[in-house]
């Protein structure tokens, strides 16, 4: 098995993950507006929901390649995991904690 490394990926691989999880990030910001969710917009508040959905993208992407996922598959779980924001990321810890234990707050 090869072992993968966070920095053995080009700048072009980062630059699709990052828009693509950025991507559902600014989708599920504007529902949320469209939903009546957030009052008015904020630039903040979207900045914010980006940020968070990159994060929660990258993760998604380190995961998958870890699973040798299909990169078509790795990529739509990218997407959604990114609309999903910090809900995705609330998931794998509450996965986490299942597989390892600890502490749940």
């Amino acid at each position: 098995m090869i072992e993968k490394d966070p920095f053995g990926y080009s700048l072009l691989t980062y630059l699709w993950v990052f828009g693509l999880s950025a991507w559902g990030g600014l989708a599920s910001y504007f529902r949320n507006v469209r939903d009546g969710h957030t009052k008015r917009f904020s630039i903040l508040e979207l900045v914010g929901e980006m940020v968070i959905s990159a994060f929660a993208g990258m993760l998604t992407f380190w995961l998958c390649e870890l699973a040798a996922f299909p990169p078509l598959l790795t990529a739509a779980f990218v997407g959604v995991s990114g609309h999903m924001g910090s809900r995705a990321i609330a998931l794998l810890e509450q996965s986490l904690q299942r597989k390892f234990g600890g502490r749940s707050e």
